[in-house]
């Protein structure tokens, strides 16, 4: 607080002693006040001016010079917001710290006080509809940093990704911290297929960049292993006759499910209100997981249905289990709660994928709900 705080102040007085200083008398001889006196001048007058001056930067006047001292509202008001912008800028420090650590030369935007790395991709050559795309145009990762409330920072990012470096990278950023908030496409008709995957996290300078910096070499590393993306997932495939034990799945899940060929579907309802309505299952307000293969080799596919509270944890038991995360995004606008979806795909053991999804089911809040 001495080295950074500094209070300041000045005065200045004018017939300190208050004398009496009379006017000049009258001069119109034709006047019948002629030589009279009828004036004096100002008595004693203070002039005060007084300051907290923080970081050397920033100063808050506490008193203006006409004597009129500023209320307790206004002066604490202004403190706070000062005090607020002091430790809202990214010192130098931090920034070289990020750069250090990401690997990467970033950039400063003072008006939205913003630390900004990116990362073009030009170690896959991208074309769509058969032209060659430049990094410039949207194959670029970065990651941005800016203060946050509780005097740390906080990071947002978008990583461009290909098919088989996503789910990896997903883990990675959960084991150091991050958050994953959205996954999709930005374009049609491009090879090799290129995701985007959207990253979050408040921390230390030194936490996230790390954390960034991990999450990037996951990527390189796999690139490095082999150098055009990979066109499956791992494990082996499953067999194209259909065989799946529906009652053994229905046990593990604990839901009532529907055999067709061979194959297994459960679907959980959950609800919402939307333009005045409630809606649920059948208007898609729902978790579902359909099985094919074997009990032995089995395929699962399908789609949770969250609420924002709930997303990271479904994530990160779906990461744990081995289950490939492929999208996360919207499917509605103006329903209440808000509900977010990720669909994914897994491959096994048939009783193994379903133990998997059940740990992402019992992560989620309101767990009862109606099953079809």
């Amino acid at each position: 607080m001495t080295e950074c705080c500094k209070v300041e102040g000045h005065g200045e007085a004018g017939n300190a002693f208050n004398h009496a200083n009379f006017g000049l008398p009258a001069a119109t001889v034709s006047a019948p006040a002629f030589g009279t006196i009828r004036s004096v001048k100002p008595g004693r007058a203070w002039q005060r001016a007084s300051r907290i001056r923080l970081g050397g930067r920033l100063d808050i006047p506490l008193a203006r010079e006409d004597n009129q001292p500023m209320t307790f509202i206004r002066r604490a008001s202004l403190i706070a917001l000062c005090w607020g912008s002091l430790w809202a800028a990214i010192p130098e420090a931090e920034r070289s710290q990020i750069d250090a650590l990401t690997g990467a030369k970033g950039i400063y935007t003072a008006d939205e006080d913003v630390y900004r790395v990116a990362f073009p991709r030009t170690d896959v050559k991208v074309s769509v509809e058969g032209r060659a795309m430049h990094p410039f145009l949207g194959l670029t990762s970065w990651a941005a940093f800016t203060p946050d409330a509780q005097h740390g920072l906080m990071v947002m990012g978008d990583l461009v990704l290909f098919e088989d470096e996503v789910n990896p990278a997903m883990t990675v950023a959960f084991q150091n911290g991050l958050e994953v908030t959205a996954l999709h496409n930005h374009f049609f008709f491009e090879s090799p297929r290129v995701m985007f995957m959207h990253i979050g996290g408040t921390g230390t300078a030194e936490h996230l960049a790390t954390a960034v910096r991990r999450t990037l070499d996951k990527v390189k590393q796999i690139r490095t292993a082999t150098p055009q993306p990979g066109s499956q997932f791992a494990g082996a495939a499953a067999p194209a006759a259909n065989a799946i034990d529906g009652a053994a799945i229905d046990a593990i899940l604990g839901v009532k499910g529907q055999m067709n060929a061979g194959m297994y579907k459960a679907t959980i309802g959950r609800k919402a209100t939307m333009h005045g309505k409630t809606v649920s299952n059948q208007m898609g307000v729902n978790t579902w997981a359909a099985f094919a293969g074997t009990a032995e080799t089995a395929t699962v596919d399908g789609d949770f249905a969250m609420v924002k509270q709930e997303l990271q944890s479904v994530l990160r038991a779906l990461r744990r289990a081995d289950i490939n995360v492929v999208a996360i995004h919207n499917h509605m606008t103006h329903e209440e709660p808000q509900y977010v979806f990720l669909h994914y795909w897994g491959k096994g053991e048939a009783a193994r994928l379903a133990k998997g999804l059940k740990s992402a089911l019992d992560t989620q809040q309101g767990k009862a709900q109606q099953a079809k």
